[in-house]
């Protein structure tokens, strides 16, 4: 094994094989063997809910996707991109839902921005953050179709149950992925990617806690990185900044680091983690560990299934085990259940010993991203390495 260091961080890079010859940096311990799909560890204790049900003949919404969630004064908010046309076309529309009982029961539908016709302009999905006594929702919009992407944000005003509009506050094609995350300068780093430009990985980075400017920031990609959409997340520690990115050329996870609160970054490269071409969520348990929902296995490839969540140890940088969350196809429920279900676009909320996952599930239906909105809740306590 050899070492390569970034912005003297020392990172373990594999030294053999197929590893050597791409560079290829560690997300997963290398001593440990990645299972397949039949492989995985269960979880116990597992609560499956439905937030939305895909339900054209009720409500003519088709597309959904990008579901989000957030607690903010003991309830759950849901949030999804919704559209009675196709995916990211003029009408998309943020939508959501609130639960007062840990998801298990959901209130009725709420918009949060239904867009301007007038204009072309469409607002989607994205992410929230409870702060400071407010709930914010930062959300991906658009014109036309997918054309001058922009990030918006909104403000719960809880007294009514509308949201109000904060504007523009990221510009440059820049779209939402993520919760952002406090670092230990006082600033906030959300991550992303950027619409056009290739579909770079990016991260917006706040002026402390005014959310209403950040700055935008493109991550270089290493020299020969073929095709991606860089959906992202990250992980923080410090002003030390991981970005874990989705790959359109290949089922693997790329990675990049940044040690000056999100400003520089090294070159974005494949890691030897496999990971479906969808967007990952990552994150930090209350227990230390650090773990990534999406499918992680040695024989899925580009399969968006089963649903799953690899961890690291308590304190731990490298990922080493592996759970499924479920399978395409799980019986017992009122969600979608299928052989060829896509299980994608994770994102997850954690609160008093419990992992919340949303994601979205297409239940075997063709057309692009006609998903439900479905939710896994976890005991952290079950993900112990």
């Amino acid at each position: 094994m050899r070492r390569r260091t970034f912005f003297g961080v020392s990172s373990l890079i594999l030294g053999s094989g197929a590893a050597q010859a791409q560079g290829t940096e560690a997300l997963w311990d290398e001593r440990v063997p990645m299972p397949k799909a039949s492989e995985l560890a269960e979880l116990r204790g597992v609560r499956f809910s439905v937030i939305q049900a895909h339900e054209p003949e009720r409500d003519g919404y088709g597309f959904l996707h990008g579901v989000a969630l957030g607690w903010h004064k003991g309830k759950l908010y849901a949030s999804w991109g919704h559209n009675k046309g196709r995916e990211n076309t003029a009408g998309e529309q943020a939508r959501g839902r609130v639960s007062a009982d840990g998801g298990r029961t959901w209130g009725e539908v709420f918009d949060i921005d239904t867009g301007d016709a007038a204009a072309g302009l469409a607002v989607s999905h994205g992410a929230f953050l409870s702060h400071g006594g407010r709930l914010w929702a930062f959300l991906g919009a658009f014109y036309g179709s997918r054309t001058r992407v922009h990030t918006r944000a909104y403000v719960l005003r809880e007294e009514t149950g509308r949201w109000e509009s904060r504007g523009t506050v990221v510009e440059g094609g820049f779209w939402p992925m993520a919760e952002p995350v406090r670092m230990s300068d006082g600033n906030w780093v959300m991550a992303g990617f950027v619409v056009g430009e290739g579909e770079p990985a990016a991260v917006a980075v706040s002026r402390g806690d005014d959310f209403t400017k950040w700055e935008r920031v493109v991550i270089p990609r290493a020299a020969g990185l073929g095709t991606m959409w860089g959906e992202s997340g990250v992980w923080v520690e410090g002003r030390s900044v991981v970005n874990v990115a989705r790959y359109g050329a290949e089922a693997r996870a790329l990675v990049a680091r940044s040690e000056d609160g999100g400003r520089r970054w090294s070159e974005m490269r494949a890691s030897n983690l496999p990971m479906v071409t969808s967007k990952p969520y990552v994150g930090v348990l209350s227990t230390g560990q650090r773990y990534l929902i999406g499918t992680t296995a040695a024989d899925t490839g580009k399969r968006r299934a089963p649903l799953t969540i690899a961890v690291s140890r308590r304190g731990g940088r490298s990922l080493e085990k592996v759970f499924r969350i479920r399978d395409a196809e799980m019986a017992g429920g009122a969600w979608d259940s299928h052989a060829r279900a896509n299980l994608a676009y994770p994102y997850a909320v954690e609160r008093e010993g419990l992992l919340y996952v949303g994601y979205s599930n297409n239940g075997g239906r063709t057309g692009m991203n006609i998903n439900s909105a479905e939710m896994a809740v976890i005991p952290v306590e079950t993900l112990a390495v």
